[in-house]
């Protein structure tokens, strides 16, 4: 990997230039803060993004160079989700996600920079379920999530965002 191309691909291989094609844009359909572990999540409209620190007012306040300070997933998966468990829809507070985006699937922005807002961010992993799934969901809720669970960001330039912003990759 090269700083050009983020991707473990050549660089103008044929798989690389599908991966680095232009996206359509989502959009930022849900924000959730938590105030403190376990605590019940607090659904807001908008929200603040601090550099190496994530959401101001979500319990998380890792090291600036930590790379889980923004959790997202797509409203496309929590319907996936659900119909693993059979249940008719799962709502975002029963992740413990910070985002839910809609029109994009954040497997797209793997190695790269995106926007949402004022907000530049950067993809830092995958955003694995944990054990507390099956707390949640009971016995195969870990399963349901596996491949579903998102990502994970780091804020590389803080600004506001709310229900309703366009979240697109960076070129």
């Amino acid at each position: 990997m090269d700083d050009q191309h983020p991707l473990p691909f050549p660089s103008g291989s044929p798989l690389a230039r599908l991966l680095d094609a232009p996206i359509r844009p989502g959009r930022l359909v849900w924000i959730g803060l938590r105030p403190a572990r376990r605590a019940p999540i607090v659904a807001v409209d908008a929200a603040e993004l601090e550099p190496g620190r994530g959401l101001a007012g979500d319990r998380w306040r890792g090291a600036p160079t930590g790379a889980r300070q923004v959790t997202l997933v797509a409203a496309e998966h929590l319907a996936a989700i659900a119909g693993f468990l059979g249940l008719e829809r799962v709502a975002p507070e029963r992740l413990r996600r910070n985002l839910v985006v809609r029109g994009l699937n954040p497997a797209a922005l793997k190695g790269r920079r995106f926007r949402i807002g004022a907000a530049v961010l950067e993809h830092s992993g995958e955003c694995h379920p944990c054990s507390r799934m099956e707390e949640e969901f009971g016995p195969g809720g870990y399963s349901a999530m596996h491949g579903h669970g998102g990502i994970t960001a780091r804020v590389v330039d803080g600004g506001s965002i709310r229900i309703g912003d366009t979240v697109e990759r960076l070129p």
